[in-house]
């Protein structure tokens, strides 16, 4: 078996009118979430960031722009999840970035990783995510944009 590499990219895909892309993990009802995963071997954050976005979308990021906001936050991986990395692996490093489309777009589920998706006001989006990393990209978003809390 070969283990997940500790180190993740988070993609905030936002509107121009800020409503957040959230999507519902296939494997834990209730957890909602941007576009996250892994780095694979000999990839950088930047990279694992446009192939997760494609993956989990099917949006092609090339087509806008990708902005890497030097952000990242490093937290305990929950223990549900804790299987899928080496045994003492108890952390993980997540970089964050920001997409920005032009609307709410739709969007291409991997059925295998998410049963639905929402485009919500960026404030409710907060409210709704399950990681507090999530929680911290989408206040980048409104700190970058000069977004009232």
């Amino acid at each position: 078996m070969s283990f997940k590499k500790p180190i993740s990219s988070l993609v905030l895909i936002y509107a121009e009118d800020f409503k957040v892309l959230l999507m519902e993990r296939a494997d834990k009802k209730a957890f909602w979430q941007s576009v996250t995963g892994s780095l694979e071997e000999n990839e950088t954050p930047s990279e694992a960031a446009a192939r997760e976005v494609f993956e989990e979308t099917g949006i092609h990021t090339n087509q806008y722009s990708l902005e890497d906001w030097h952000l990242s936050h490093v937290y305990e991986i929950y223990a549900h999840w804790r299987y899928r990395y080496a045994p003492d692996v108890t952390h993980n490093t997540e970089h964050i970035f920001g997409l920005q489309v032009p609307a709410a777009i739709p969007i291409q589920l991997s059925a295998d990783e998410h049963v639905q998706y929402l485009w919500l006001d960026w404030k409710e989006a907060m409210d709704k995510v399950f990681s507090w990393t999530n929680v911290e990209a989408i206040k980048k978003l409104a700190e970058i944009h000069q977004l009232k809390l």
